[in-house]
Formats: C-alpha cells, sequence, structure tokens
C-alpha cells in the first residue's frame, strides 16, 4: 500500500485541533494546509470552514507565509529571487503577496550573496580555463535562482578587481 492510498480519517473536532498545532508549529500557506486537511478526508466544506477559522484566529496568514519562507530561503539556503519566487507558485502564494515577500530581500545582502555563492563556486572548480570557470560558475548560481544579468555582472565586477583569479590550482 503506498503512502498515498494510507491516508487517515479524522473528525472535524480532531482536525481542527490537530491543524491548529500544526500551524502553530510553522508558517503553513493555505494551499499546503488545503491538502493536509484533504489527507485526512474532511469533507470540503468543512476543510474550508476550518481554513476560514484558521485566517480568522490568525494561525494562516498568506503575506507571513510568503516573507517567512522567502527569507528563510535567501538566508538558510541561499536561493535567488527565481527559485524562491517559482516556490512560491507552488504554494499557490497571490502575485501581491510574492512581490512583497520578494522585495523585503534587502538589495546589497542579495549582491552580498551573489558575491559570496560566486566566491565559493569558484574555490570548488579545481580545473578548467577562465572561459570553463566563468560559465560553470554563472549556470551554477543561474541554477540556484540568481538572475543571470546580475550574476553575469558580479563575475566581471570580480574579474576587473582581479579579487580573484582563475587558474587551476595544483
Amino acid at each position: 500500500m503506498s503512502y498515498k492510498e494510507s491516508k487517515i480519517s479524522v473528525t472535524p473536532e480532531q482536525a481542527s485541533l490537530k491543524i491548529r498545532s500544526w500551524c502553530a508549529y510553522q508558517e503553513r500557506s493555505h494551499y499546503e494546509t488545503r491538502n493536509k486537511l484533504n489527507e485526512w478526508r474532511l469533507d470540503e466544506a468543512v476543510a474550508e470552514n476550518i481554513i476560514a477559522d484558521l485566517i480568522a484566529e490568525n494561525y494562516l496568514n498568506e503575506e507571513r507565509f510568503a516573507s517567512a519562507f522567502a527569507g528563510g530561503k535567501f538566508r538558510i539556503k541561499h536561493w535567488g529571487r527565481n527559485k524562491i519566487k517559482v516556490e512560491l507558485k507552488k504554494h499557490r502564494i497571490s502575485e501581491v503577496n510574492l512581490r512583497k515577500a520578494l522585495t523585503q530581500i534587502e538589495e546589497e545582502s542579495y549582491c552580498k550573496m551573489i558575491q559570496h555563492e560566486i566566491e565559493k563556486k569558484l574555490r570548488s572548480i579545481l580545473k578548467g580555463d577562465q572561459n570553463k570557470k566563468f560559465y560553470a560558475t554563472l549556470q551554477y548560481l543561474i541554477s540556484r535562482g540568481f538572475e543571470a544579468d546580475l550574476v553575469r555582472e558580479e563575475l566581471k565586477k570580480l574579474i576587473e578587481t582581479d579579487n580573484y583569479e582563475f587558474r587551476s590550482e595544483e
């Protein structure tokens, strides 16, 4: 039996208590909360009433979730804005709250993070000429969700100021 088939059933009262505890533990999106209630085989109308109660009691707040999610993924996982945006869209966060969350990432911190990630990646590349290292680093940071033009700009600054040598280390 797969995980999806082994859904548990709970009463609406039990679900209401359990979901409050679950939401109090960490910020949750409306989407993932609705999915959790669906896993418990609750009637859709009952689930919507519980979600409405959670919103009214401030257990659920989409703007707060988006800000916490974006800030955490940026500070802890070192994700760029593009990756954060994609993940927030998976949680079905509104465009307004998505933009608010992304604007809370300070530009100066963002550029410093790009510089940090560039330096970390360049230290890990042991072989290859300057162009290969440049493009490998660029591709890596793009995959982490950073904007290509910003990464390219920071890489060029690094090359121009000679703060980092693109040579192979033996």
